[in-house]
């Protein structure tokens, strides 16, 4: 098979998410602290994500964003703001559409919602501390996140295109650190300093004394 069955994929993982976010009004969030992080995020991250295209012949080295954006907007505005940011990647950068695409799914909709997930799983099963949300959500969920969209993706590829394998996964595996150690340095710092900056962050749930 070749890499029109892997568009229609990415096709069908994009719109169902972009309109599902969009259902819930996302844009509502914007009356307040959360414009100053969203305007922020549509004008430096599509920098790093066309920083493979200026750089040597060769030599890949991405990063996502995607988890950070997600823990300080929430997964509903990170959808519809990944998406103009993909569309920034098309209007200033060398590649097509397809490929443009293929950036929008793996690097921002795919890590955003397996962050999402894993998010969800701390909340139930881990107490509400400011550490498991830095070092949990913000540094170790961000490996997962990248890594585990990166696996999809390779897995896909080889799957619908017949891409090898080779030691792509141990590459995936070291840039995911390169996201989470930035997401969890940033983390930490806007719950020291700009918690307004983070939707997922409750002073309430993290910083109440527990209950008897």
């Amino acid at each position: 098979m070749d890499g029109e069955a892997l568009f229609w994929l990415e096709l069908a993982l994009a719109l169902p998410a972009l309109v599902a976010a969009l259902a819930l009004k996302p844009w509502r969030m914007l009356h307040g602290p959360l414009l100053t992080p969203t305007l922020a995020a549509l004008a430096l991250l599509p920098w790093f994500w066309l920083l493979p295209q200026q750089l040597p012949q060769g030599l890949q080295v991405q990063l996502s964003g995607a988890s950070l954006l997600a823990l300080m907007l929430g997964w509903p505005l990170a959808v519809p703001v990944l998406a103009l940011v993909a569309l920034q990647v098309w209007a200033l950068g060398l590649h097509d559409a397809q490929t443009v695409l293929s950036q929008w799914v793996w690097l921002g909709l795919v890590p955003a919602t397996l962050a999402l997930g894993w998010g969800a799983l701390l909340r139930r099963w881990l107490p509400a501390h400011p550490f498991i949300y830095t070092l949990g959500r913000g540094f170790i969920g961000t490996a997962l996140a990248v890594f585990g969209a990166g696996l999809l993706q390779e897995l896909a590829q080889r799957w619908l295109v017949g891409a090898s394998l080779d030691d792509a996964l141990v590459a995936r595996w070291l840039m995911a650190w390169g996201d989470a150690f930035l997401t969890g340095m940033f983390c930490a710092i806007f719950v020291a300093f700009a918690p307004q900056w983070l939707a997922t962050w409750s002073d309430q749930r993290y910083l109440s004394p527990p209950s008897d």
